[in-house]
């Protein structure tokens, strides 16, 4: 088996989104499209005015956002009438297809909000479907735990746990692993996909060729391969995740993401004439 390495060590770049929410942004800058991956954000805080303003409602078409609460809450509302509270632990794993509109507001006035929002990409035959979405309730997570780790499966399957969402086109893989000091992580990754680790906190090595030191809020681009090790210098916590690549040109608008820039331009003018959501 072929082992994984690590190709790029990117520090994130702090950006902010919304109406001002501060979070460290990674893919979406550089790499600008990591295939199926468009966009990485770790939003963080203990200060209440860098989140209380949220993320008020937005339109999103072609893409899939998936929302990560480490802590802290959210309340959710969209154009097709859901609405809910996203609390520490739980995922939110949204198909925005053809069109919605939805947002994001902290359902807290003080204390740390911390979590991730990836972006995944979906394929031309995909991009105008029905909006879906996928809840995991942090006490339905599936979970693997041993005396040297433990490992909250969204996606994928690790061992006997096994994440809630299947029969996905790019067949992802999306772990959050905690691994004690000294200890190793090993994990057959499919060879077609594109994987990389974001480290939360902590120190830690991958494969078996030297590199820099890594160490806390770092993009670790992998190479494609099978054998993935992960070495904790320190206790660590961090997450896998990988996906089979779309092999598609894209075109990009702010909050849609498309095939062609004349779709683009589709979105926008549905979206100002009132026709967005189908």
């Amino acid at each position: 088996m072929k082992i994984v390495e690590i190709d790029k060590i990117i520090d994130p770049i702090p950006a902010s989104d919304g109406a001002g929410v501060k979070l460290k942004r990674s893919i979406g800058v550089e790499p600008n499209y990591f295939d199926p991956f468009l966009m990485l954000d770790e939003f963080g805080s203990e200060n209440s005015e860098d989140y209380i303003a949220g993320f008020p409602p937005h339109p999103h078409r072609g893409i899939e956002t998936v929302t990560y609460m480490l802590q802290g809450e959210f309340e959710h509302e969209d154009s097709t009438g859901a609405k809910g509270k996203m609390s520490s632990g739980d995922v939110q794993w949204m198909k925005t297809g053809s069109g919605i509109i939805h947002s994001e507001m902290p359902a807290m006035s003080e204390g740390r909000l911390h979590g991730f929002q990836l972006w995944i990409n979906m394929p031309a035959k995909l991009k105008m479907s029905k909006p879906d979405y996928i809840y995991i309730d942090a006490d339905k997570m599936s979970i693997h735990k041993d005396s040297e780790k433990k490992i909250k499966v969204i996606a994928g399957k690790f061992e006997k746990a096994v994440g809630p969402v299947k029969g996905h086109n790019v067949e992802p893989i999306y772990f959050d692993v905690e691994l004690n000091k000294e200890k190793i992580f090993n994990f057959k990754l499919p060879s077609t996909h594109n994987s990389f680790v974001y480290l939360i906190k902590g120190e830690i090595e991958i494969g078996e060729k030297k590199h820099d030191k890594v160490k806390d809020s770092k993009l670790l681009l992998l190479s494609q391969g099978e054998n993935l090790k992960i070495y904790a210098r320190t206790n660590s916590k961090f997450l896998v995740i990988s996906g089979k690549p779309i092999n598609e040109e894209i075109a990009r608008g702010g909050p849609f993401v498309m095939n062609t820039k004349a779709e683009i331009l589709q979105a926008v003018q549905d979206y100002h004439n009132g026709t967005f959501v189908k």
